[in-house]
């Protein structure tokens, strides 16, 4: 393996096992870092076999240095609008300015390029970085993988296990793209290495509906977990509207009312992820909700 692939964001979940997954496929690896980031995550990267750059993203002379013969530039950033838009774009600046052929920019998501603009805070910051990033002259390739299957072990108001429910909104039917975060990284990892990928690349580990979600629950805590309708789309979008006037929490990444808009794009279905593209890459596993719920349930019973 002849590629050199930058990282920011490594310090992150997701950052940190994209650059284990690059380093296990043989890639030098590039993983930038602030003076603030927490140094013992730092220093397991760097330990990996990844080399540290600490700088400041503003810092724009140190960043494109950074790029130079770099194979593709990886964002696993993740904040707000200072973050998705404006660190995004000086890192972006910085690879054009260093030659870079590739960009991934940190979009793992739902398809937020189907869904209206103006309800998804996080969507429209993806989408206003998109209308930047296509304008430069760099190819890019964004990985959609829907919601983070992990966050289904407690995090996502979905499978609730004390009440042995599957929460649902308008419809039961509603498939749903589910993806953990080991895939994300593994794909991602793949996808920069690769010279020849589209502008999107949509991957789900699992696809199901609330009423598949209720069937696993069962077959895996050996209860009986049924489905409940919480409310229409409508509702949902009320309670949201409510709920960030009450609680706006502007400086927070993930509010409640944050997650709620994901929820609802999620069961809106017109961010459903088709057509899917896992085969690209074989040899990876996919994980399924049955595995991830069976090795909650095994830690939870311990």
């Amino acid at each position: 393996m002849d590629k050199t692939i930058l990282v920011a964001g490594g310090t992150g979940d997701l950052g940190g096992q994209i650059i284990a997954r690059l380093l296990d496929r043989g890639a030098r690896v590039r993983a930038l870092v602030r003076a603030s980031s927490d140094a013992v995550t730092v220093h397991n990267l760097e330990q990996r076999g990844a080399h540290i750059i600490t700088l400041d993203l503003a810092d724009q002379a140190a960043l494109t240095h950074a790029c130079e013969g770099v194979d593709c530039v990886v964002s696993a950033l993740s904040g707000l609008g200072e973050v998705i838009f404006t660190a995004q774009k000086q890192l972006l600046d910085a690879a054009v300015r260093a030659g870079v052929p590739r960009f991934i920019p940190s979009d793992f998501a739902a398809d937020f390029t189907k869904l209206p603009a103006g309800t998804n805070r996080n969507f429209d910051l993806r989408r206003a970085f998109r209308t930047y990033l296509e304008a430069q002259p760099i190819a890019a390739t964004s990985v959609l993988n829907g919601m983070f299957m992990d966050l289904l072990t407690g995090q996502a108001p979905m499978i609730l296990f004390p009440l042995k429910r599957v929460m649902y909104w308008e419809r039961a039917d509603q498939l749903l793209d589910f993806t953990t975060i080991a895939n994300t990284a593994e794909y991602t990892a793949a996808a920069a290495l690769d010279p020849d990928t589209p502008r999107f690349l949509r991957i789900a580990g699992d696809v199901l509906d609330a009423r598949g979600l209720a069937v696993v629950a069962s077959e895996v805590t050996g209860d009986q977990f049924r489905v409940v309708r919480a409310g229409s789309l409508k509702r949902l979008g009320t309670l949201i509207n409510v709920t960030r006037m009450v609680a706006p929490a502007a400086d927070e990444v993930f509010p409640a009312w944050q997650g709620m808009q994901y929820t609802r794009d999620m069961f809106d279905g017109r961010g459903k992820l088709a057509p899917l593209d896992n085969d690209r890459y074989p040899g990876i596993r996919w994980t399924k909700v049955k595995d991830l719920l069976t090795a909650h349930q095994s830690v939870v019973t311990a």
